[in-house]
């Protein structure tokens, strides 16, 4: 488990010694841009929908402003309690619940209850815990960053809140017209759940989508290419070179982190390995191969890709130690539900089965894995994120 790490400085104040944080400006903009940005997203979903969800319900246009104004409702309830605990353990677990209603919203309107009050009612709790955000991130700011940074990182989050409501007027309308209002609720809730720790559940994501299609199409592959193949050796060897590669990579991982202790340079490392290197040997497997040279390509792929175990899996411990089960669970889950099951080995099967070839298969896979690395990469942590904060604001030296 890596301790918060953060660059310090020196400042006198009244004869006193004052250690304090380093700016943490430039480290924060993108990801409370993007934070506030999904924020939006969640919160005018409803508007959005509204006239859609007034037809299917019969709402009239008061009922509708009760649903849409118990928002507020909820939102003025907690605005000095946000500012007041200002942690980033309750902004994510905050983040975390107003998702999950975001998500939830068709199902909570299909209750036996009346929709009008089941929606008001979830309208209420999406404000309440929306609520938190903004007065937490303020006193948040102004514990961490220095005052000639604030003004141009309060700007940018006020631009997200922009950039959300266009994405939503925009993407939101297009779906609203194709898929109904429902999938508005479902899309923008997914999103505002994967961007609560957004680079490791998506790295995970594309991991586990690319993982499970290997393993679902692999035994094909080595059927239709290469007919004369060895089930017992295709179908034992790669899992064998697997074992032995998790555990060496756990054992490296270790060994590595007590000689450095630098959990983000590691985590990156190993992912890339895991999600990167493991791709190249994916791509050689595009063109036509001997039988043992294919088994080589497939275990080294196998092998490498087992270093996640290491990377990502280890990595939601190192941010959120108190919460680490339910945020691994909910990052599993996403792994399996989207696009895993649903989209990638049916797309997978398409492409096999309208042009003939293993090659856009394993193009594929090797494109998903280079977005998950690629957004691990950029903005990928490994400071705790439901620190103390009295802990890590300021130390007093006499």
């Amino acid at each position: 488990m890596c301790a918060l790490s953060s660059q310090k400085k020196k400042t006198e104040r009244n004869g006193i010694q004052i250690i304090e944080l380093m700016p943490l400006a430039q480290k924060w903009t993108v990801m409370l841009f993007l934070g506030t940005c999904l924020l939006y997203c969640a919160r005018m979903a409803m508007p959005i929908c509204a006239v859609n969800m007034a037809t299917t319900f019969g709402w009239s246009k008061t009922q509708s402003g009760v649903v849409m104004g118990g928002f507020f409702w909820g939102y003025c309830f907690t605005q000095v309690l946000g500012g007041h605990v200002s942690d980033k353990r309750v902004l994510l677990l905050a983040t975390t619940s107003w998702a999950s209603i975001t998500a939830c919203t068709p199902l909570l309107a299909q209750l036996g209850i009346s929709s009008l009050t089941s929606m008001t009612v979830a309208r209420f709790l999406m404000g309440l815990l929306q609520g938190v955000h903004y007065p937490s991130l303020a006193s948040l700011c102004s514990q961490h960053v220095v005052e000639g940074e604030r003004g141009f990182l309060m700007s940018t989050m006020g631009s997200g809140s922009y950039m959300g409501t266009l994405m939503v007027g925009g993407l939101g309308s297009v779906m609203l017209e194709r898929y109904g209002w429902e999938s508005v609720f479902y899309r923008a809730g997914l999103l505002s759940g994967l961007g609560t720790l957004g680079a490791m559940v998506f790295a995970h994501l594309c991991f586990s989508s690319t993982c499970y299609t290997l393993m679902s199409w692999l035994p094909t592959f080595f059927k239709d290419t290469i007919p004369h193949a060895k089930g017992w050796v295709c179908n034992v060897i790669p899992w064998l070179v697997a074992i032995a590669s998790a555990l060496f990579g756990g054992i490296i991982s270790d060994h590595l982190i007590q000689q450095v202790d630098q959990c983000v340079s590691l985590s990156l490392l190993i992912q890339f390995m895991s999600m990167g290197v493991s791709s190249v040997f994916i791509l050689l497997l595009c063109r036509p191969l001997s039988f043992p040279s294919a088994v080589i390509f497939v275990s080294a792929a196998v092998g490498l890709a087992t270093f996640n175990s290491s990377g990502v899996s280890v990595n939601v411990q190192d941010l959120a130690p108190s919460c680490a089960g339910a945020l691994f669970g909910f990052m599993n889950m996403c792994g399996f539900v989207y696009p895993t099951g649903l989209v990638l080995v049916y797309v997978s099967g398409y492409l096999i089965e309208v042009t003939a070839s293993w090659g856009y298969v394993f193009s594929l896979i090797t494109m998903v894995n280079t977005m998950g690395l690629g957004v691990f990469l950029m903005f990928g942590e490994a400071n705790r994120v439901d620190f103390d904060l009295r802990k890590a604001s300021y130390a007093r030296i006499i």
